[in-house]
């Protein structure tokens, strides 16, 4: 059988590609075919009926281009998926143990990954396109595309029971990012699913997040509750955020397969020292200004100094610390009410009989 000049380009083209991607400074690589079965579509459905996504309204608008990658694109024919390692130095939770102190989830310690995934994307793809002839369309994150069951296609892991990605090399740290082309490329073949009997995952979450296995409430989890949901946490869950200001690791911290994982070796997403378990008396003094200053070009930013304070006032309420009250209280006159009502509750806490926990008058 005759082989054609454009079968042995692509055969050529998909064999360099690990090394392209390694190249523009990847550290997994795959290739999954958008096909006309997606069972992830199924669960999105499910999901988003069942009001999960909670004030993410987005999940609901998009959920029709979300439920199969060539809705994005009716002419792709592959999807090359990369992972960029960013696996942290320590335990993750080794933070939880120091009241005083705020966590913030280890991809927000550092470096912004949006900005610098897609970067390497676009010269990723660019080789791409030059090499092939082909047409290429580039998304991270922040596209209604389910990156995480893609990356499973693409044999980058498997979704495990708390529904982030697992890989075998990185664990739990990988961030994704993805390429659709119309060339059509060799699948990678599938990692399967390694969660066993293990449900660590599962049991570790302090607001019970998830029903079941493989299935999230995104309303109950620290992540959504401290990023995503705007105004006051519903007070049965604000025991439960701990010191977590920003995200939470838990689920992923865990999982028995980060013994195989790797220090990211990308120095923009190593920890800044300043956001490693800092100060919740500094955090709660910040303002607009200073709080812009200390996130610059940092995911934090995005959630905006209210919010933010917010979480932070929680994490002192749930300290047990006397010594904080003070930071408390200077936020009782604060300009936004929800950062007033963290301050009350803080103090309340701090304070059982409440003494001192009005609102002084606002200055004029």
């Amino acid at each position: 059988m005759t082989i054609s000049t454009s079968e042995l380009r692509l055969e050529s083209l998909s064999r360099s590609l690990p090394g392209w991607a390694r190249a523009a400074g990847f550290d997994a690589c795959g290739v999954a075919r958008p096909s006309r079965d997606w069972p992830a579509a199924e669960r999105l459905q499910r999901f988003v009926e069942l009001d999960r996504h909670g004030e993410m309204t987005w999940m609901s608008q998009t959920a029709a281009r979300r439920r199969h990658p060539a809705a994005m694109w009716a002419d792709a024919r592959s999807a090359i998926v990369v992972g960029l390692n960013y696996g942290p130095d320590g335990d993750p939770l080794n933070g939880l143990l120091r009241t005083d102190r705020g966590v913030i989830s280890v991809y927000a310690q550092g470096r912004d990954y949006h900005d610098l995934i897609k970067g390497r994307l676009k010269g990723l793809a660019g080789r791409i396109a030059r090499a092939g002839n082909a047409s290429v369309k580039v998304f991270v994150d922040t596209a209604p595309l389910m990156e995480k069951p893609l990356a499973a296609e693409a044999g980058l892991g498997w979704q495990g029971k708390h529904t982030n990605l697992v890989s075998r090399a990185f664990g739990s740290w990988l961030f994704l990012g993805a390429i659709l082309t119309d060339l059509e490329l060799p699948a990678s073949t599938p990692s399967g699913d390694h969660c066993g009997a293990c449900r660590a995952c599962l049991d570790i979450c302090p607001t019970s997040a998830f029903p079941a296995p493989y299935q999230l409430d995104a309303r109950r989890c620290i992540s959504y509750l401290t990023i995503e949901h705007a105004g006051p946490v519903p007070e049965d869950l604000r025991s439960a955020l701990g010191n977590r200001i920003y995200g939470c690791d838990d689920c992923l911290a865990v999982c028995p397969w980060n013994k195989f994982a790797q220090r990211a070796r990308e120095s923009a997403l190593r920890p800044r020292p300043e956001l490693q378990t800092p100060a919740l008396a500094d955090l709660a003094a910040l303002d607009d200004a200073s709080f812009r200053t200390l996130f610059s070009a940092n995911p934090i930013k995005r959630i905006g100094r209210d919010r933010f304070v917010r979480n932070v006032l929680y994490a002192i309420a749930n300290s047990a610390d006397p010594r904080l009250v003070g930071a408390a209280q200077a936020r009782l006159d604060d300009a936004c009410e929800t950062v007033r009502d963290a301050a009350r509750w803080a103090i309340d806490r701090l304070r059982p009989s409440g003494a001192g926990s009005r609102s002084r008058p606002r200055r004029r």
